[in-house]
């Protein structure tokens, strides 16, 4: 039963339609413009449903049909149901990269909230960067708010074979590459790897984000793993619109549920899932914008006790989230883990972690491993650090080759993404598989944006020869669909004077994984030297949102925020005045 701790009379939107005065006249004649009564809203909840749908979102397609759905459940709920478009982000239509807007969207929602007449809101993401963005914007106007997740799409498949978004990609193109497979091979593969709308049917970041959504207690108990063309998934949406209703008659807000705690569940979830690369960039600025303090050192922490037990690709042998949701999807993950998490965390139901996986079941404990038989023995991220990364850096080893956990090599240094496209495919290019590929200039101000170029292809030369990964470093990001030796954000960035831009080519590199190290190996004289010569690149923008972005954004380990959007920036804002 819901506890009422707000009467119709308290509703934030009663500001705007209940006093008997010129401006709310005016509020209340505009809903009647559109064909409502002012009945419909009296002493109702109004809930808004901020939609990322676009028709260049296909992981967000059926987000225009799927709004109905929550529009239902709102109604059925007692509330007044209100559609506010956002920014759609769709990783795979939007250059340079996502990440460059994801803070854009962030403020798009969290002004939504603000300025409208409100009560609660929806969150419909789904898609890589809208999901953390959607929760940022949510937690600085702190509204009672619950998420939707858009799903993963449904397996791929081509001849007989099941794929798996991004990482076969990545996977085929190599073997295209390798003069392996026919033109023909490739359009089939194409036309087979993304069947249905939703997210990557991978562990990449869109299911990495969501998964840890429901993980911190921000969305309903088990809708981050439904496949978005299952008919649980109308339910889901539906049952999120119902709930928002009784979570604004309860005041219950993500301020009550977002606490160092369910973030620490978070980052429990992530390293057992075999999490994307990027959910800590992510979840340090979610934590952080709640006024939890999560840093490298938390996620570094857990990665050493927390196995990663979802055999989902690309960390995983052969599964999918399909596979995972039959399996018994994040419920009986978060079951399986239940030693590494804090069980008493409320969530947006009302009730406590532990109260929502009661009762949860693996049916497949291949797909979800139990604690004693993981995938791999730690946690699926590892942050190393050393001179070449004073602030840190990043790398997945359940997803590379064991033989580089410990290895030392030479440099092979582009400054940036052309020029070493242009070389990559030469049979000149003088490379070895023990070479480290260094890719600079790709961070935050440097991409600009921190595109997904982290995964730097391996030279052709190499590809031929049968070479399948090798160790490449940047401080870029990787696709979360992405495997490999690849380390990444490295912070601070070389495009701000970070040691990576002092690197040369033969330098040699060493890391070790256990040791959580990374060193370049080059004295501190010599380093001093080339920083005293090192000059500053000229600025990306000089207008416009890239202008603001140049001078606000973070590093990637403090989480890419905006510097004026971090909870102790200035006051908190207040209520707008109701003129």
């Amino acid at each position: 039963m819901t506890t009422m701790k707000k009467k119709p009379e308290d509703l934030r939107s009663s500001r705007w339609f209940g006093p008997d005065d010129l401006r709310s006249f005016g509020h209340r004649s505009r809903m009647m413009q559109m064909g409502y009564w002012t009945e419909e809203m009296a002493g109702r909840p109004i809930i808004g449903i901020i939609n990322t749908w676009s028709d260049l979102n296909p992981c967000h397609a059926h987000f225009r049909q799927r709004v109905d759905d929550v529009k239902r459940g709102v109604l059925q709920g007692g509330g007044f149901p209100v559609e506010l478009p956002a920014l759609s982000l769709s990783e795979s239509n939007v250059k340079p990269t996502t990440m460059l807007y994801r803070n854009l969207l962030a403020m798009d929602a969290e002004e939504l909230i603000r300025s409208h007449p409100v009560d609660g809101v929806v969150l419909m993401g789904g898609c890589d960067k809208t999901t953390p963005a959607l929760l940022l914007g949510a937690t600085s106007a702190n509204l009672p708010a619950i998420f939707v997740p858009a799903g993963p799409m449904l397996r791929g498949n081509w001849k007989g074979r099941t794929l798996g978004s991004g990482s076969d990609a990545w996977k085929y193109w190599d073997e295209r590459r390798a003069g392996n497979i026919t033109d023909e091979d490739w359009q089939g593969l194409e036309g087979g790897i993304a069947r249905s709308y939703g997210t990557c049917m991978t562990m990449g970041t869109a299911s990495t984000m969501t998964g840890i959504v429901e993980a911190v207690g921000m969305c309903l108990p088990g809708a981050s793993s439904i496949p978005a063309a299952d008919a649980n998934h109308i339910r889901m949406a539906s049952a999120a619109g119902r709930r928002v209703v009784d979570m604004v008659w309860e005041d219950l807000k993500p301020s009550d549920i977002q606490t160092r705690e369910a973030f620490e569940n978070g980052i429990a979830i992530a390293m057992a899932m075999g999490c994307s690369t990027n959910a800590i960039i992510h979840l340090i600025a979610m934590a952080r914008r709640a006024g939890a303090d999560i840093g490298l050192d938390d996620f570094d922490k857990a990665s050493r006790v927390v196995p990663v037990i979802a055999n989902i690709r690309p960390s995983g042998e052969k599964y999918l989230m399909e596979d995972f949701f039959y399996a018994g999807g994040m419920r009986a993950l978060m079951r399986t883990l239940g030693s590494h998490f804090h069980l008493d965390c409320v969530t947006v139901t009302g009730l406590t972690v532990g109260e929502n996986i009661e009762g949860a079941e693996v049916h497949d404990d291949d797909v979800i491993r139990p604690l004693d038989n993981p995938i791999y023995s730690e946690g699926a991220l590892a942050v190393l650090k050393g001179n070449i990364a004073p602030e840190g850096c990043v790398i997945k080893p359940s997803a590379c080759e064991e033989r580089f956990l410990r290895h030392t090599g030479p440099a092979l240094v582009f400054d940036d993404y052309p020029s070493m496209k242009a070389v990559i495919d030469s049979d000149d290019l003088d490379v070895t598989a023990d070479h480290v590929l260094i890719l600079r200039n790709a961070g935050p101000l440097g991409g600009p944006g921190m595109p997904e170029w982290g995964m730097l292809p391996i030279p052709r030369k190499l590809v031929k020869q049968g070479v399948r990964d090798m160790v490449r470093i940047s401080d870029a990001r990787m696709s979360g669909t992405s495997y490999g030796a690849c380390i990444l954000h490295v912070s601070p960035e070389s495009f701000v004077g970070g040691p990576l831009g002092l690197v040369r080519t033969g330098d040699l590199i060493t890391l070790d994984i256990a040791a959580r190290s990374i060193h370049l190996e080059v004295d501190d004289a010599e380093l001093a030297s080339r920083k005293a010569a090192w000059q500053a690149p000229e600025p990306r923008y000089e207008r416009g949102y890239g202008w603001m972005f140049s001078r606000h954004i973070k590093q990637a380990h403090e989480g890419c925020d905006f510097d004026f959007l971090e909870t102790q920036f200035g006051r908190p804002v207040d209520e707008p005045v109701i003129y």
